[in-house]
């Protein structure tokens, strides 16, 4: 059999691998972009099938494919048509779109790829032979009925994104959020030392930390899912430039709620389709607020990381899961492994931030943005690595951390900052000069005290109470 088979597109003929579902417009890209090697995200893959899914059922309820227009199609090669757009929604055809990331801006390319797969595959499925050149079932006009790259494109890509953000970010951050609450509530009662400036300061309470390490990530979870409703309105019923030329005025609408129903996020049409189809806004918005959320997971993961610091030489007061073997040439040695994992992860999301900025603000003109695959790409990396990362954080090192109370306790009493709260009685002036003497001699503020009678023992008990400076007092 040959290696090749030879389609024909409306710039002519051209050689396409023999048993590809997909055709001439796609093989042309695969030549233009020799580009990275990577091909979209399948992700966005299975969105732009479900989109086509979506609009076949929005033409067909419309009346559109079986009508009185060019090639009407029948029941059945509708039916096929829509079955062959759910096989690429599920993954079925992954391998099919090898089209690179860094292609025509618009998306086009990889719009006629999903195109020409779904038209050779209803045919196939129809019993007919999906290599002759006349398609019962034809890419452009049934498959494409009614679209264009510039509106179905996006669409795709903030199907995909919140998809993804509601299915595997906000669950990662919300099983974190309750282990993390979980510690705090456990470790209440368990007094240790505050620093700020990386500098001893007052007591605090194991607790009160993990659960001001809660709040964060329950603000992260608010930023995600605000990072979803940054992209819930769709372009899909724009068309090429926002008018919506060529499709009917209740298309947009029921692609949408098919979307809508199909991902149980709440998908609606654009309320403007010049903004939808020109702007990329939504995806900037999008991703500023998973930056935000990245931001929050490298301070988390790098507070646990010192916390957990040793076990001789440093803080010591969480133990950190060990995993594997942390050096080489050590034995022994173990790392923080997961914490720098989510650094890291942290970190790629916060650089990529600047990517969709570039391309956000300087895409694109007039009434389409030319940058859309990078930034599918760019916005499905983020979730994807930050969902994982997150996920793995919680599971492997949160959920086992476990708190260290001796080593917690014993910095509480060396620490000069408990003179804070003899304040009230001695006033600052005396307090700072005491600390500055117990630095030198080496003892304690409460044994230079009692050495010095600052105050009568009951009321230095009481002021040197390393649990009531946890809570406010007057």
């Amino acid at each position: 059999m040959s290696e090749f088979r030879i389609e024909q597109d409306s710039m002519g003929q051209v050689k396409v691998p023999a048993e590809a579902y997909y055709g001439a417009q796609t093989q042309r890209a695969v030549q233009n972009f020799p580009v990275s090697g990577q091909t979209l995200p399948s992700e966005l893959i299975r969105a732009m099938g479900l989109v086509k899914f979506a609009c076949g059922i929005a033409n067909r309820d419309l009346g559109k494919l079986t009508g009185t227009g060019k090639n009407p199609l029948s029941d059945e090669q509708v039916a096929a048509m829509l079955d062959a757009a759910r096989e690429v929604s599920v993954g079925k055809w992954d391998d099919q779109f090898p089209i690179d990331v860094y292609q025509t801006g618009s998306g086009t390319s990889s719009n006629m790829n999903c195109n020409e797969v779904i038209s050779n595959r209803a045919v196939e499925l129809l019993g007919e032979d999906r290599f002759a050149p006349a398609k019962s079932v034809h890419p452009n006009d049934h498959v494409n009925m009614g679209q264009s790259t510039n509106d179905t494109f996006p669409t795709a890509i903030h199907v995909a994104v919140g998809t993804a953000i509601t299915k595997r970010l906000v669950p990662a951050l919300k099983a974190l959020h309750e282990e993390l609450s979980n510690k705090a509530q456990a470790w209440d009662r368990i007094i240790k030392i505050g620093r700020t400036h990386l500098a001893d300061a007052t007591p605090l309470r194991l607790g009160q930390e993990f659960g001001g390490f809660a709040r964060q990530v329950e603000l992260s979870i608010t930023r995600a899912e605000k990072a979803c409703q940054a992209i819930l309105e769709l372009p899909v019923g724009g068309t090429a430039v926002g008018s919506g030329i060529n499709t009917h005025p209740e298309f947009g609408d029921r692609v949408s709620k098919v979307l809508a129903d199909e991902t149980g996020v709440p998908f609606v049409e654009a309320s403007d389709h010049f903004e939808a189809n020109a702007q990329r806004d939504g995806l900037v918005e999008c991703h500023g607020q998973l930056k935000a959320v990245a931001v929050t997971m490298f301070n988390l993961a790098n507070n646990v990381r010192w916390l957990g610091s040793g076990p001789r030489c440093g803080f010591y007061e969480v133990k950190i899961p060990d995993l594997q073997p942390g050096s080489s040439i050590m034995p022994g040695k173990v790392n923080p492994v997961m914490c720098e994992s989510l650094m890291q992860v942290a970190a790629r999301v916060m650089g990529l931030d600047e990517a969709i900025t570039v391309a956000g603000a300087a895409g694109g003109n007039f009434q389409l943005n030319i940058m859309m695959p990078m930034m599918g790409q760019t916005v499905l990396e983020s979730v994807t690595i930050l969902s994982g990362a997150v996920k793995a954080f919680r599971d492997l090192c949160i959920e086992q951390l476990e708190p260290n109370e001796e080593a917690c306790e014993a910095a509480v009493e060396k620490s000069l900052s408990m003179v804070t709260s003899l304040n009230p009685h001695i006033g600052y002036e005396k307090a700072a000069a005491l600390a500055k003497e117990a630095f030198k001699s080496g003892k304690t503020i409460r044994e230079l005290c009692q050495e010095q009678g600052i105050l009568p023992d009951d009321v230095l008990a009481d002021a040197l109470d390393p649990f009531k400076m946890t809570v406010p007092r007057s």
